[in-house]
Parts: C-alpha cells; sequence; structure tokens
C-alpha cells in the first residue's frame, strides 16, 4: 500500500541509475563532492523522513561499502549488506519495504571483484571428501551461490580458477536479480505499475569503477516518473 507514507523519491529509475554512475565517476577519480562530504550536518533532517534515490543490496565486503563508492550521504541509498550479496527472505522482503515504503524506482544488486564468498564457494565445490566442511551458517551462504557456479565448472573456464571466480561474481550477480525480479509478487508489481527497475553491477576493487551490466537498458527506458502515489 502506498498511504500514510512519510517521505517519498520522485526519481526514476534512468535518472537513480545516471546518478550512481556520476557519482562512482567522481569515487574513481578520487573526488568527492561538497554535497555528500557535509550530509552529516543534515542528520536532523532525516529524523522523521526520508526518501533514497536508489536501493543496494551489496556485499559485506569491508572494500566495497556502496555509500562511498557512489559518492553519497545520508539519507540516500537504503543499502542491504550481505557475503556474496545473496538474495534470501530477509533480503527480498528489505527490498519490498523499500521499494514500497519510498517510492524508490532502481534496485541494484553490486558483487564485486576478490569476493571472499564466492571464493568460499569455489572451494566448498572443489573440495575432498577430508577436507573440513565450513559451518552451517556459512554454507547457508555458499548455498545460495552454489547455482551460480556449478555450471561454470562444466565449461573451460574449470581450468582457470581466477577467470572462474571472475566470471562467477557475475553469474551471482545474474541470479540475483532474477531471483528479485520474479521472486516476489510485491516487486513484480512494482515492476509492472511503478516503473521499478532491478540492474546488476560488479564493482572492481582495484579501479574502483562500478560496471553495470545486467538489466541497464530496461532501467534507463524508465525515464517517465511512476503515476502518484494514492
Amino acid at each position: 500500500m502506498y498511504t500514510g507514507l512519510v517521505g517519498r523519491t520522485n526519481i526514476t529509475a534512468a535518472a537513480a541509475l545516471d546518478r550512481l554512475r556520476e557519482g562512482n565517476g567522481r569515487f574513481a577519480s578520487n573526488v568527492r563532492s561538497i554535497t555528500s562530504l557535509i550530509s552529516q550536518e543534515r542528520r536532523a533532517d532525516f529524523a522523521t523522513s526520508q526518501a533514497p534515490f536508489a536501493i543496494i543490496l551489496g556485499c559485506s565486503d569491508s572494500r566495497a561499502p556502496a555509500e562511498i563508492v557512489f559518492d553519497q550521504g545520508l539519507g540516500d541509498l537504503f543499502v542491504i549488506r550481505v557475503a556474496g550479496n545473496i538474495v534470501a527472505p530477509s533480503q527480498i522482503g528489505s527490498v519490498e519495504f523499500a521499494a514500497e515504503r519510498f517510492g524508490t524506482t532502481l534496485v541494484v544488486v553490486m558483487g564485486h571483484t576478490f569476493c571472499g564468498a564466492i571464493e568460499a564457494t569455489l572451494d566448498t565445490v572443489l573440495a575432498s571428501a577430508t577436507d573440513a566442511a565450513p559451518s552451517r551458517n556459512l554454507l547457508s551462504i555458499v548455498q545460495r551461490i552454489r547455482p551460480a557456479v556449478e555450471p561454470l565448472m562444466r565449461t573451460e573456464l574449470a581450468r582457470d580458477r581466477k577467470a572462474l571466480a571472475r566470471e562467477a561474481i557475475r553469474a551471482n550477480v545474474r541470479i540475483a536479480v532474477d531471483h528479485l525480479t520474479h521472486g516476489s509478487p510485491v516487486l513484480e508489481q512494482l515492476y509492472l505499475s511503478r516503473g521499478l527497475a532491478i540492474v546488476g553491477a560488479e564493482y572492481d576493487i582495484e579501479t574502483g569503477i562500478v560496471d553495470f551490466f545486467n538489466g541497464v537498458e530496461d532501467a534507463m527506458s524508465k525515464s517517465v516518473p511512476p503515476p502518484a502515489a494514492v
């Protein structure tokens, strides 16, 4: 429902994606905007309201903080972080919450290079019977990444661990995007009626550049504001 909600964004998915690209361009060039730097001075403004223009589902890795990578400040992004940027019920619920409550129309699933969760999954898939198994809790993450890895193991990539890991990162993002797009009736309805777009991206830890590689054309086609909330 869209009634009784405080703080809603009017930014389209296309405009939000442009804003993220611009912010990442500044970050990769070692530049920070004054707006993001002084946003903490406005923290009292967000005490009772917020209107994040994008939802970021990213990895918990300490080297991939979305607000910094996209040069944004307080109140700009609704960020969900979990190892391996996996999609489980709690992550879907978090995306649904932000998209419904704040009218945010862009969701970005962001993986990154040198992802430890991907490496842990590869280690598990390639492990011998005598190797120590991961803990039950870590295994719950590995099992959600495994469907992205196992098909790649049947290709020539299996001969090159580095190339395999790199492709697994993107495959994992694609699966997460598909899960969000087709695994939630709430998000499906927002996609059809409210201009929601779900995009996949990869952050390169070495260069600082985010490559939006999945769902971009769909997001850029959504440049008309959604109908007013009722």
